[in-house]
């Protein structure tokens, strides 16, 4: 843990990115404590009211609501979403990589093909399809997110995985008479852990990006409930009369996205043997 910190403090940018993460987490967490007003509670007097207003510092929407407190609520979802989805999505990725690269056969040409056909559609346009279907709110994008998100991971592992079952120990293994799920927890996995790890905080900002699209597009999470890509989409109308509506909620996400990425860069400079080398 030491090394680890020592090395992230020699490295400007991914100190910064994580930072940046730490204060979204802390932001989130203490958001209750943070925000000065109720991020839900419309005031019609004071529609509209500019940045630096009295009691407003990033002034007010269309309904009154204050903005400072709708963007520190709106990191909760684009946090929750962004950890569920790349934990549950790695898992399930993970598990079908295991069992396409470990076993071969038709387990891998099933678990292949679907792959294939997964990937052939465009991100975006394949979660908006599974969550027209599904309906609108923060439970559904999430699951949305895990059912388009997890054959990326499975196709990273399922390529590990082909390298490492033929290494010296994994025939070791064998040859002592160990079966095969042992042999994938115990010899395979572990190999395969740092990349998973690499994969999950360079997905984390596409993750919390593409929550930000569907709600920007009105099939995720419902105003008033604060979420950055509804509060972008409540801005468009008012993009010349009250441009802090787009600009403070869409900043917050580029920051996120930021943050996310620069960590991640560092993580897997640090972590990836051949990038060491």
């Amino acid at each position: 843990m030491t090394w680890w910190i020592r090395k992230l403090a020699t490295n400007p940018t991914g100190l910064l990115g994580f930072m940046i993460i730490i204060g979204l987490i802390l932001a989130a967490i203490f958001a209750p404590y943070l925000s000065p007003h109720d991020p839900e509670q419309a005031n019609r007097p004071n529609r509209l009211l500019p940045p630096l207003s009295e009691g407003h510092p990033l002034g007010t929407d269309e309904a009154g609501r204050d903005l400072l407190s709708r963007t520190i609520y709106g990191a909760r979802i684009s946090l929750t979403v962004g950890f569920t989805v790349v934990l549950a999505a790695g898992f399930v990725g993970t598990v079908f990589g295991l069992l396409a690269g470990y076993f071969g056969g038709w387990i891998d040409t099933i678990i292949s093909r679907i792959v294939d056909v997964w990937l052939s559609f465009p991100f975006v346009l394949l979660a908006l399809t599974v969550n027209a279907i599904l309906g609108m709110g923060l439970r559904n994008i999430i699951i949305t997110l895990i059912l388009t998100g997890w054959v990326q991971y499975a196709r990273l592992v399922r390529g590990e995985v082909l390298a490492i079952k033929e290494r010296e120990f994994v025939e070791a293994a064998r040859a002592i008479g160990r079966s095969e799920i042992p042999i994938i927890v115990k010899h395979v996995l572990p190999n395969v852990f740092t990349p998973i790890i690499i994969m999950c905080s360079l997905q984390m900002s596409q993750v919390i990006v593409s929550e930000a699209t569907i709600s920007f597009l009105g099939f995720g999470v419902q105003p008033p409930t604060p979420a950055w890509g509804n509060m972008l989409s409540a801005g468009r109308d008012y993009l010349m009369s009250a441009w802090w509506m787009t600009t403070f909620p869409g900043a917050a996400l580029a920051l996120t996205a930021l943050g996310v990425n620069l960590f991640g860069d560092w993580l897997r400079d640090t972590l990836d043997p051949k990038l060491n080398t």
